[in-house]
């Protein structure tokens, strides 16, 4: 009898300890976030990082990569969560969702926007530093071929230059593959920076020298709010042809705009499974997009820490956060704040 009740309590516990929540089963294990290399992303991330340490109690770190390994890594669990990810762009998150490898939870960024861009003294002028226009017809990706020698490419003066993505970024796909479907491999270079960094230096160097400048960029960003820009028309957006854009191997992509940005924070199927508390955290996770970009132009401007920027960011507008999170778990983040 006494083995009995001895193997009966021992079930009862092993089956007590399997409902409980996968969560609560290990607050030492470190969550794994995606390094965001942009500034958003890199501050979102930080935001992310501050709530689930200080209010949930659970580690964190970031592993490095491009958009391009992480989506991989995720699909792996070897990262959990990808702060802001624009899901439903590269094959690879497609096809990591429709096995449900990942999650895009909410959205996160309502507002946002990518595409071609040039400064509006470009096509408008700018009486005040004495520029006239110098494109007045520029309207949309179709008129480029004409305005080659406008964007005159340094290294390589009988074509223009265009400023692509780094390596490593979806957009860097995209916008390669419209290279080809616009016809503009014959008149452009397809110059990728080096990194997003580098990429807002020759963005921002160009229009403080009235050097006319062409380049993909996308919001919230600082840049965007920095400076007066003009977003060149492209077609309507078509499905099908946006597949053919997205996959660097198709040999004949066909031009349209760019999908509608849905910005969401990834997250791995395992970690889905295990932190259902973090889930319905991230799943109401909302940042005004003036807002977000007023705090990234102070970010960029005074080149501020992105960790230092995110919990100055809490601890200033708890109106903002405090709406994602349960009450002990505000209380908790606003007092290590």
């Amino acid at each position: 009898m006494t083995s009995i009740k001895t193997l009966l309590g021992c079930s009862l516990l092993a089956l007590g300890l399997l409902a409980q929540p996968a969560s609560a089963a290990d607050k030492t294990a470190t969550i794994h976030f995606g390094d965001l290399t942009w500034e958003s992303g890199s501050l979102i991330t930080q935001v992310l990082r501050t709530i689930v340490e200080k209010g949930y109690g659970y580690p964190t770190d970031t592993l490095p990569g491009s958009t391009v390994s992480l989506e991989a890594a995720l699909a792996k669990n070897d990262v959990q969560v990808v702060g802001e990810e624009w899901a439903g762009r590269s094959p690879a998150w497609v096809k990591a969702e429709s096995e449900g490898k990942v999650f895009g939870l909410g959205n996160i960024v309502k507002g946002a926007t990518e595409g071609w861009w040039v400064p509006e003294f470009v096509i408008k002028g700018d009486p005040a530093k004495g520029i006239k226009p110098l494109a007045p017809d520029l309207k949309s990706v179709a008129d480029l071929p004409r305005y080659k020698d406008l964007f005159k490419d340094p290294e390589q003066p009988d074509k223009g230059r265009f400023l692509n993505s780094p390596t490593g970024w979806t957009s860097e796909i995209v916008n390669t593959q419209k290279l080809k479907a616009y016809g503009l491999n014959d008149t452009f270079v397809n110059f990728r920076t080096g990194s997003g960094a580098a990429l807002d230096a020759e963005i921002s160097s160009s229009i403080h020298r009235g050097k006319p400048v062409l380049f993909y960029y996308w919001s919230p960003t600082p840049l965007l709010g920095r400076f007066k820009l003009i977003k060149l028309d492209e077609p309507p957006f078509d499905a099908e042809a946006w597949k053919t854009l997205a996959d660097a191997s198709n040999p004949n992509p066909r031009g349209t705009r760019s999908l509608e940005p849905h910005l969401s924070i990834g997250v791995s199927a395992e970690f889905h499974k295990q932190y259902p508390e973090l889930v319905a955290f991230f799943e109401k996770v909302d940042l005004p997009i003036d807002l977000l970009n007023q705090t990234l132009g102070q970010m960029s401007e005074k080149r501020l820490d992105p960790k230092a920027v995110a919990q100055a960011f809490l601890k200033e507008h708890p109106e903002v956060w405090k709406a994602w999170v349960p009450a002990d778990v505000a209380t908790k983040v606003s007092s290590s704040l």
